[in-house]
């Protein structure tokens, strides 16, 4: 625990529906909800004006419809998410060379450690500058929390949401915690919970007054020990530099289970390039090759397979990945594939059959693309005798994605709003311009064509100084930190 609240946690607000609202002008303060639109797509986030519907993160898709039926259902783009969390992550390391990324839009920042705060005051000031370089450099706005310790920091954080800034001065830990849920503490999930409601402790007050012993023997040793310092405020966890990734994995979820043993391989191929491109743009290679199965029954199957060397071929991993998939049973259909490469490494050793079976694997490809139309779908309606056809609609649907970029010849750039009936619609618009117009055309129209996301900002301003200086543009208060707004800065009292 420290004596000066210095260590910081940044979470963007709503993220991937704030980036969708920021980058589509038409869907700025309307219920947005980002996910998987099939039959058993989950949210992954939902905007304030959604969540205020009763919308929230990990809930059914069929749920979150029935709950917010006039918002917008969009398929996420995590090409932008990627490029906005680099942008925020890079303005975290000016601070200090111990970040702690938790996600892609969220992170811890040891501030001491950067020499840019030691007290109150100075953590304050670099907490709001950062705030504001956020916005002016990303266009959304993250919620920062300020304590002597990473568990309260998040917590803080988490208070301050939306677009806020808590700090909790060293001291005032327990006073803070009282009154929370058992909930707020880490490692106190649904579980957990539930088993200290029978036991009667509801609130963090309760924990502290039941005493070490009494959570020991509700909760084991561990558990309970660790639970009951944090009850009282206490965390010496150090803000750990982020660490090298052990795996790189893509997974997919299809809206109908894929009975057709040649859909399934070329499903897992597609899988295998996917990951490969991961693994390209993190500039590593790898030497064991995962697959994973989960059948119509919900088991999941996991299947490995160790190369000579490390590698980022793509022909090498497809035919790994298809190699251990002849091992695996997909009697009755399949729901999840997925495919993955661990034992990461900076370098690769060349397979010196590999532009051989390039040739071999292109020809193939294009024979069970003839076969399964598109050779792309994730849904399929079956035919006699098991056979897979893609519907107009899901053709549609997988080339134009609801949300996804398009740009026309002569209209410019767009988002499709949604698709159907050999038809797609498309609203022409660009981050920095009014709500646009919408037009429908053919699913075939030569003239349409994917496009990669336009940044959120139309002129970055220039940050290089920061935070030795903030340039003069961005020294005013940033969007609730000015007096009478009710979710500016706080402090705890």
């Amino acid at each position: 625990m420290r004596a000066a609240p210095t260590i910081l946690h940044l979470d963007m607000d709503a993220f991937y529906a704030s980036a969708e609202q920021a980058s589509k002008p038409s869907l700025r303060g309307k219920p947005v909800v980002v996910g998987g639109l099939g039959m058993r797509g989950v949210v992954a986030t939902a905007s304030y004006e959604a969540r205020r519907l009763g919308v929230h993160s990990a809930m059914p898709m069929a749920q979150a419809r029935r709950l917010a039926p006039n918002a917008a259902y969009l398929v996420p783009r995590f090409a932008l998410y990627r490029t906005v969390s680099d942008q925020v992550m890079e303005l975290l390391g000016r601070l200090s060379p111990l970040v702690e990324p938790l996600s892609l839009d969220e992170a811890f920042v040891d501030l001491e450690a950067g020499g840019v705060a030691d007290d109150s005051a100075s953590a304050r000031a670099i907490g709001g500058q950062l705030r504001t370089v956020i916005r002016a450099v990303t266009g959304l706005s993250g919620s920062v929390g300020l304590a002597g310790s990473k568990m309260l920091a998040k917590i803080a954080s988490e208070e301050a949401k939306p677009d806020g800034l808590l700090l909790i001065e060293p001291g005032t830990e327990r006073e803070l915690l009282g009154p929370m849920s058992v909930r707020i503490l880490p490692g106190v999930g649904p579980a957990t919970g539930d088993h200290l409601r029978r036991a009667g402790m509801t609130l963090v007050s309760h924990l502290a007054e039941a005493g070490e012993a009494e959570l020991v023997r509700l909760l084991g040793k561990a558990h309970g020990v660790a639970l009951h310092r944090m009850a009282q405020g206490y965390d010496d966890r150090p803000v750990v530099a982020e660490r090298d990734a052990k795996s790189v994995s893509v997974e997919d979820t299809f809206d109908v289970d894929l009975h057709d043993r040649v859909r399934v391989r070329t499903e897992v191929e597609r899988l295998a390039d996917r990951c490969v491109q991961r693994l390209r743009g993190a500039g590593r290679s790898g030497r064991t090759v995962v697959l994973k199965v989960r059948r119509y029954d919900f088991s999941t199957l996991t299947r490995s397979e160790t190369l000579r060397g490390p590698t980022d071929d793509p022909t090498v991993v497809r035919e790994a990945a298809a190699r251990l998939l002849e091992a695996v049973d997909t009697t009755g259909g399949v729901r999840l594939l997925g495919v993955g490469v661990t034992g990461l490494a900076d370098f690769t050793q060349e397979d010196l059959f590999a532009q051989a079976a390039d040739a071999e694997h292109a020809a193939e490809e294009s024979a069970a693309a003839g076969a399964a139309g598109d050779g792309g779908q994730r849904t399929a309606e079956e035919e006699p005798g098991g056979e897979t056809r893609e519907s107009e609609e899901q053709l549609a649907a997988r080339r134009w994605p609801a949300g996804h970029d398009v740009r026309h010849e002569v209209h410019g750039h767009g988002w499709v709003q949604g698709s159907g009936v050999g038809r797609v619609t498309v609203r022409f618009e660009e981050p920095w311009t009014p709500p646009g117009r919408v037009r429908t055309f053919r699913i075939d129209d030569r003239q349409l064509q994917p496009a990669d996301p336009l940044r959120l900002v139309r002129d970055p301003v220039d940050y290089s100084s920061w935070p030795a200086s903030l340039p003069k543009s961005l020294s005013g208060p940033g969007p609730g930190e000015g007096e009478g707004e009710g979710e500016g800065e706080e402090s705890s009292p």
